[in-house]
Formats: structure tokens, C-alpha cells, sequence
């Protein structure tokens, strides 16, 4: 679906150029923005390999495993349906903490793992369980400790402090994170008391 939008778009703007004279600040715009594509591309692999390669000191390290302790009891209790020794749950720890670093790229596949995980708990049903939501909701608010991805396009547009939104971030994802567990709670004691009704 987005494809159709994407290419609507651009067929729309291509035939109002064509209307109105423009075709010529067309090409320049397409030549630029590729150019502008390739130099931010190139920045912020610099910056990616960079945490990439913090991330697998950090998990050689046993960095990760420590923090992954760290936030299991809290993960336990948004996730009680799902066991403790269950490989939904490493996948869960292992995306929340791509993503507090602010590796959207790594956390992904992880992300997809988890959800395969949960959907195979959930007996491989269409619909979604309360787990599977709950971790929709929190991996779309994701706390951000760093902004990895954020700082790359700074640094490649010369930003005079490329790491002065760390801060901003990290409260602005930390509300979006205690938002999403509220919401997503409210709407499972209301989905439980309705069942309760019934």
C-alpha cells in the first residue's frame, strides 16, 4: 500500500511540473537529493559501526547479560504469560536494549524474533495476545538512553553539539515508554472486566 502512495506521489508532482514549467528544478532536486541520500548514508554508517562495535564489546563484555538481568524482573512483570526461560523472553531483553541505544537497524530482527516467539506461545492464533501488544506498544515508544541514529544525521550536517538532544531524548522517550505501559494496562483491565461481565 505504501508503494502506491509513494508512487501516486511522485507521479502527481511529476505531471504538475510538466503543467507548470518546472521540469528542469525537478531533475536538480532529484540530483541533489541523491547526492545529499549518499552523504548521509555514509555518516551515519561511521556512527552505527562505531555503537555496533561498542554493542559487541559491551556483550563480550557481559555488559549486556548484566543489564539484561537488571531489567528482567521488571520485563517478568510486564510479560507474566510468558515463561521465564522462554527464548521470546532473551529476544524481548535483547531488542529493549538495542533500542536504548538507539539502534533502531539492530533491534528489528530481534523485534521480529520476539513477536515470532509470542505469536508460537499464543498457539500461532491470528489474533493477538495481551504479550504480543504489550510489546508493540513498548518497542514503538522505546526508551532511548542514546540517540545513535539522531546524532549520525547531526554530525553529517555539522551540528555545532550533535549530542546536546541526549537529554531532551531520553525524558521524551521515558514519558512515551510509562504512556504506552499505562495505556496498554488500561485497556487490559478493561478487556478484563468485560470477559468478567459476560
Amino acid at each position: 500500500m505504501i508503494n502506491w502512495i509513494w508512487m501516486s506521489m511522485l507521479i502527481t508532482g511529476l505531471i504538475f511540473a510538466m503543467f507548470t514549467g518546472r521540469m528542469e528544478e525537478v531533475n536538480e532536486a532529484i540530483f541533489q537529493g541523491a547526492e545529499e541520500a549518499v552523504t548521509l548514508c555514509l555518516g551515519m554508517i561511521s556512527i552505527l559501526v562505531f555503537w555496533l562495535g561498542m554493542m559487541r564489546i559491551a556483550q563480550e563484555g557481559g555488559l549486556l547479560k548484566l543489564l539484561s538481568k537488571f531489567l528482567s524482573p521488571v520485563i517478568q512483570r510486564l510479560f507474566p504469560e510468558v515463561p521465564k526461560d522462554h527464548p521470546a523472553m532473551g529476544y524481548i531483553l535483547s531488542n529493549m536494549t538495542a533500542n536504548m541505544f538507539g539502534l533502531g537497524n539492530a533491534a528489528t530482527p530481534m523485534g521480529i524474533k520476539a513477536m515470532e516467539q509470542l505469536k508460537e506461545l499464543n498457539g500461532g492464533k491470528d489474533e493477538a495476545s495481551r504479550s504480543m501488544v504489550t510489546f508493540l506498544a513498548i518497542n514503538t515508544a522505546s526508551l532511548t538512553l542514546i540517540p545513535t541514529t539522531v546524532i549520525a544525521i547531526r554530525m553529517t550536517y555539522d551540528s555545532a553539539n550533535p549530542g546536546e538532544i541526549i537529554g531532551t531524548t531520553i525524558a521524551a522517550t521515558a514519558v512515551g515508554v510509562a504512556s504506552a505501559i499505562f495505556i496498554d494496562r488500561i485497556f487490559h483491565w478493561r478487556r478484563t472486566l468485560r470477559a468478567r461481565v459476560k
